[in-house]
C-alpha cells in the first residue's frame, strides 16, 4: 500500500513532487533517518526553537462540559454543532520557503500547505504536524476571522511528525477542547475538519466514522503511534487539522491517507493522548524527549536481503554509540535487532513503533541475532531529543 502525507506542497517544492510518499520509497530513505532512532545523530530540527519559556502557564485542554452536548437516548449526530464550535478553532498553515526565480532571482513563495488548531487561546499555541512547517523559513496562519499572521516554530518532531507553532496575536482566539482517545470505539461517529487544497477550502467539514484504532504505518512519523482509522475524508491540506468526535472534543491529529487506486476513505489519525505528552513537551521545552538505544539502523537490510542467507527480520545496526544503553548491554554493529521485549520486529519503523511505548531509563529486554545465534539482553533506555 501506498501512504501519504496530507501536507498540500506544490509541484515546485525543493524541485519535488507534492509531499506525497509511497511506503517503498519511505523505506528506502530511511537509512538516512533510521539512525535517528536509536539517536546517536539526534539533530536540533530548528534553531528557532531556543527560547521557549519553561515558566509561562499553559493551557491545554478545558475543564468543564465538552463544547457540544449529546443526548445519550438520540440517534443525531450534531455535525452542525460541532462545526460551529470547533471550526473557529482550526487554522490554515502556510509553509514558505526560498524559491529561484525565472531570472536567477529568488524569493520566498509558499512551498506548501496544511492544517493546525489552537491548544492555548491566551498564549496562541497551535498544533500541526511536523511535515507541515517542515523545512519553512516563515509560517503564516491564517484564522477564521480572517487574519493571516506570522508564526514563531516553538518546537518540532520528526520523530512523532508534531510540532507547535505560536502567534503573537491572541485577540479573539478560541481553542479546541481536548478528548480522550482511549476511550474511542470502533464505529464512533467523527468529524475531520481543516484546509484541503489550502484557503481556498478552509475549514471544510467531512464526517465519518472509526473504522479502527490501533493501525500501524510505515510511515516515518505515523510509526511512532497506533493511530486511529476514519473514512471521514482526509485530502492534501488536511494534514495538521483536528479529528473530533460527537460532542466536539478533539481526539486526533489527521496526518496521512492510503492513496492506492482502488481504496477509498482510509484516512489516519494521531491520537490525541498519545500526542499531547509531546506536544507539552515541545512547549515546555522547545524540543521532545524519547527513549533510545543510541545505534544508528541501516534500513538496506530487509526482509528479503536476510531471507537470502537465511538470516532474521530485523533492524541491522550500523553504529553503536560509545558508552550508550546499546553499546553497554553488549549490543555491536553488524548485530540484527529481532525483538523489543518479545515483539518481533522487522525494520527501524517497527523499531520506532515498540520503543516509543516507554520512557528513557525503562528497562527493556532487547533480542539480536549474530553469527547464527540469539541473545537476551537487559538495555536500560537512553534519552533522544528532537
Amino acid at each position: 500500500m501506498s501512504y501519504y502525507d496530507n501536507s498540500n506542497y506544490s509541484n515546485y517544492h525543493n524541485g519535488r513532487k507534492p509531499r506525497s510518499f509511497p511506503l517503498i520509497v519511505v523505506a528506502l530513505i530511511s537509512a538516512l533517518i533510521g539512525g535517528l532512532i536509536g539517536g546517536s545523530l539526534a539533530q536540533n530540527l530548528y534553531s528557532r526553537q531556543q527560547g521557549a519559556n519553561p515558566q509561562q502557564t499553559v493551557v491545554l485542554g478545558q475543564s468543564g462540559a465538552p463544547p457540544v452536548s449529546v443526548n445519550p437516548n438520540s440517534a443525531s449526530f450534531p455535525v452542525v454543532e460541532i462545526a460551529k464550535a470547533v471550526g473557529p478553532a482550526v487554522v490554515g498553515i502556510a509553509n514558505f520557503q526560498t524559491q529561484g526565480g525565472f531570472f536567477g532571482g529568488s524569493g520566498l513563495a509558499e512551498a506548501g500547505s496544511g492544517s493546525g488548531f489552537i491548544v492555548d487561546a491566551k498564549n496562541g499555541y497551535i498544533v500541526t504536524n511536523n511535515h507541515v512547517i517542515e523545512k519553512a523559513e516563515k509560517v503564516v496562519v491564517s484564522l477564521a476571522d480572517g487574519r493571516n499572521l506570522n508564526a514563531k516554530i516553538i518546537g518540532a518532531d520528526a520523530r512523532t511528525d508534531l510540532a507547535v507553532v505560536k502567534i503573537d496575536d491572541t485577540k479573539n482566539l478560541t481553542a479546541v477542547h481536548l478528548g480522550d482517545s482511549t476511550k474511542l470505539q470502533v464505529g464512533e461517529p467523527v468529524v475531520a475538519i481543516g484546509n484541503p487544497g489550502g484557503q481556498e477550502f478552509a475549514r471544510s467539514v467531512t464526517t465519518g466514522v472509526v473504522s479502527a484504532t490501533n493501525r500501524f504505518l510505515m510511515l516515518q512519523g505515523e510509526s511512532s503511534f497506533n493511530l486511529i482509522q476514519t473514512d471521514a475524508a482526509i485530502n492534501p491540506g488536511n494534514s495538521g487539522g483536528p479529528l473530533v468526535n460527537s460532542q466536539g472534543q478533539v481526539i486526533g491529529i489527521n496526518s496521512a491517507k492510503n492513496q492506492e487506486p482502488g481504496f477509498e476513505g482510509m484516512g489516519f489519525a494521531i491520537p490525541i493522548s498519545d500526542a499531547m505528552p509531546t506536544v507539552q513537551q515541545l512547549i515546555a521545552k522547545g524540543y521532545a524527549s524519547h527513549p533510545g538505544l543510541l545505534v544508528q539502523i541501516d534500513d538496506r537490510y530487509t526482509v528479503e536481503y536476510a531471507s537470502q542467507r537465511g538470516w532474521p527480520a530485523g533492524a541491522l545496526v550500523a553504529q553503536v554509540s560509545l558508552g550508550g544503553p546499546a553499546d553497554k548491554a553488549g549490543i555491536k554493529a553488524g548485530d540484527v535487532l529481532t525483538k523489543i521485549n518479545g515483539i518481533e520486529i522487522s525494520n527501524s519503523l517497527e523499531l520506532t513503533h515498540e520503543l516509543f511505548k516507554y520512557k528513557p531509563g525503562d528497562t527493556i529486554t532487547v533480542t539480536y541475532f549474530r553469527q547464527g545465534t540469539s541473545k537476551d539482553v537487559k538495555v536500560v533506555l537512553g534519552e533522544l531529543k528532537s
